[in-house]
């Protein structure tokens, strides 16, 4: 079986997605990466938000914004994947999902990330190319990379 994706903006989410959403990416980036920083930074409501569901649960999810919400070009970010789904490889659907988002509804083709570093070579596996020297972002290796 495979990912269900739904595309919705802010306001279309329904008061369970956004918190099973903001359960998931607290789950991974808050609990599982043992990082305290502050998810809800204000920009969900500019995003274009994907998520993917797998009998009826939310398991993966990323948000899309376009150029200048974010960086100059538009960009992906807050790419998660529940723990225990990992090992299907959905990480790249995901991506290669969000990437055919920003094609087709924003019409858009040059994005630009804000990778973990561990995660470079899966981000090249999708076409990004390090732009940057690693940097930290809440304490954690980060490099920007870009597609076009």
């Amino acid at each position: 079986m495979q990912l269900t994706f739904q595309i919705k903006r802010f306001n279309e989410l329904s008061l369970t997605e956004l918190y099973f959403v903001l359960q998931l990416r607290s789950e991974v980036f808050v609990v599982e990466q043992n990082c305290v920083y502050q998810d809800i930074d204000g920009k969900d409501e500019k995003a274009i938000h994907l998520i993917g569901t797998f009998n009826n649960e939310i398991v993966a999810y990323v948000r899309i914004f376009k150029p200048g919400d974010y960086f100059e070009a538009a960009s992906i970010g807050r790419v998660v994947v529940k723990q225990a789904y990992r090992d299907r490889k959905w990480g790249y659907d995901l991506m290669q999902e969000a990437i055919e988002v920003t094609k087709t509804v924003l019409n858009e083709t040059n994005i630009t990330i804000s990778a973990q570093l561990y995660l470079k070579k899966f981000y090249e596996n999708l076409g990004f190319v390090q732009t940057s020297e690693m940097y930290l972002e809440d304490d954690i290796p980060h490099i920007e990379m870009k597609k076009s």
